[in-house]
């Protein structure tokens, strides 16, 4: 192999040395400043692009903000008509509940007047029969029969006078 002849050593480190210089001055001349625009470039758009993001994201965290607000406030309104329903139902079950009482109570009333009536009634009914039955008991035991009117005071008397 020619590299690792010592004899060639001396030419061979001219010639890289010269070969190293040319492509050292093309590269120097025509790739870098390449390279540097793309880096350059490269770099630019980053920072445009960081930029744009910051801006973005206190976009969103502004509108985020509004959202929780828009948020807040459409609570506390739905907790208000909440609480205005419940009144409402509230004052609506409560006037409800009145006209139920007084329905109730002219009800209870012509019942206990209904009931009395037929109290009345069936006294006066049970004072007829009571005279009738007293007369006639009367009459078979002591072979008298004695007159109406008498029987009926004597039962109104012993009814506490009732009818």
């Amino acid at each position: 192999m020619p590299q690792f002849d010592t004899s060639t050593f001396l030419p061979q480190l001219f010639w890289l040395a010269i070969i190293f210089v040319i492509l050292f001055a093309v590269m120097r001349r025509h790739a870098l400043p390449r390279i540097s625009d793309i880096l350059e470039a490269r770099q630019l758009r980053i920072t445009s692009d960081l930029e744009k993001a910051g801006g973005l994201k206190e976009e969103a965290d502004q509108v985020m903000a509004d959202y929780e607000k828009a948020l807040a406030e459409t609570r506390a309104q739905a907790t208000v008509l909440i609480k205005q329903a419940g009144e409402e139902m509230a004052a609506e079950s409560t006037r409800r509940l009145q006209a139920i009482a007084v329905d109730l109570a002219a009800k209870t009333k012509a019942a206990e007047a209904r009931i009395a009536t037929a109290k009345d009634e069936a006294l006066a009914g049970l004072k007829a029969v009571a005279a009738d039955t007293a007369q006639a008991a009367t009459a078979k035991l002591i072979g008298i029969e004695p007159r109406t009117e008498q029987v009926q005071q004597a039962v109104t008397k012993a009814m506490g006078g009732h009818g």
